[in-house]
């Protein structure tokens, strides 16, 4: 096998990719302290148990797992930052009031989570603690709207959910596995659906459960067609009226410069041993995977000793800077290579001042790199100055 060879579904990240990368992840964390997020960076590698912490079977096949050679006890490489980040709310801030928490750094699966996708995501988000009302949720789906934004997205689509829908309709027949349930609801596939509910008696409870991979579309109708075919279980009732107070919100129903379209999807079970209320996913035109994720995940924080109302999202980086425009070559100055000590106090002056400067070294005169050299460093009368470059 050739050494340069890399891992199935892990890739380098070239010049250009990177820099679009980097300069939409410092616009996006900058953009997270304007509403008072706090940066924090967890660490890659965790004992286990406190990286599986309340979503343990959903994130333990995309976990890789190692031996502690200090400890002898089994390590895991994080497959998502959120339950670090709650661990950090709930055990080392441990503050009363409100926690509003940001992070970017890389994640690891063990297998990639679609069909393109990388193992290595780059991972950026936002969390908010302390908040059980749904104007905490509002201010994350605000945020990732803000974000989608920021990124040059004109065109979104916002799916909502509740997990509670699924999971009282499951609650109320305790026979079914949710292991087989869950899959069949979440991939639509009414006809496997009905296979495994055949021989289930209680008939209303059956019909409610079919009719869910059919609940998508239109806030309003898709609402109306809920509350006409769902029984009234109170969670159930209580997780629509919330979905319909998010959809008929003013935040979520004005942004400058951006098409916004609302979806409800009441058959959407992703994370539903982990997430504990709303939850939504941003689509964009041309990635056949949700762009961002999120929901609220209340009292993870418990087995780390303290439970906490939470909601948050997240977005995978290097696709969100895969929508960025590819901006023009950056315009540099380029300099001799010399000992002069005056062109090396021209160098680092322009250097202080935010300014590229490209040293050419003998030999390598007409190469061309990522830069666009359009002036030049040039001594005139025993001084440096800059001035336009002569093309040649």
């Amino acid at each position: 096998m050739p050494r340069w060879l890399l891992p199935e579904s892990i890739s380098d990240i070239l010049p250009s990719e990177a820099r679009r990368i980097e300069d939409l992840r410092r616009r996006l964390l900058d953009l997270y302290r304007t509403y008072g997020y706090e940066l924090v960076m967890p660490p890659m590698v965790e004992y286990l148990e406190s990286l599986l912490t309340g979503s343990g079977r959903d994130l333990d096949l995309r976990t890789f797992k190692l031996i502690d050679q200090l400890s002898g006890r089994t390590m895991g490489l994080r497959a998502d930052i959120t339950p670090q980040v709650a661990r950090i709310d709930a055990h080392l801030l441990n503050r009363a009031g409100l926690t509003r928490l940001c992070y970017a750094a890389n994640v690891l699966h063990a297998r990639p989570a679609g069909a393109l996708s990388t193992r290595e995501p780059l991972q950026i988000g936002a969390e908010l603690y302390g908040h059980d009302g749904l104007e905490a949720d509002l201010e994350v789906i605000e945020l990732l709207l803000h974000s989608l934004r920021v990124a040059g997205v004109q065109q979104v689509r916002i799916d909502l959910g509740h997990v509670e829908v699924v999971r009282s309709l499951l609650a109320a027949l305790p026979h079914l596995s949710e292991d087989e349930v869950f899959p069949l609801i979440q991939s639509k596939d009414a006809p496997a659906l009905a296979q495994v509910l055949a021989n289930t008696h209680e008939g209303p409870l059956r019909r409610a459960l079919l009719a869910l991979p059919a609940l998508y579309g239109a806030p309003a109708e898709v609402l109306a067609r809920a509350r006409a075919v769902l029984p009234t279980l109170a969670p159930i009732v209580r997780a629509l009226d919330q979905l319909d107070a998010l959809c008929a919100s003013a935040l979520l129903a004005s942004h400058p410069g951006q098409d916004v379209r609302l979806t409800i999807d009441l058959g959407d079970a992703r994370g539903y041993r982990y997430h504990s209320g709303v939850i939504f996913a941003a689509y964009v035109e041309g990635q056949p995977n949700a762009i961002g994720r999120g929901g609220r995940y209340d009292n993870v924080g418990e087995s780390f000793g303290r439970a906490r109302p939470a909601t948050g999202f997240s977005l995978e980086l290097r696709e969100l800077a895969g929508l960025v425009e590819e901006p023009a070559p950056a315009r540099a100055v380029r300099a001799p290579w010399s000992v002069d000590a005056g062109l090396t106090q021209a160098i680092q002056s322009l250097r202080d001042a935010g300014q590229i400067v490209v040293q050419v070294l003998p030999g390598h005169e007409d190469e061309q790199q990522e830069f666009e050299c359009d002036r030049e460093l040039a001594q005139h009368n025993g001084a440096w100055s800059v001035r336009p470059l002569r093309r040649q």
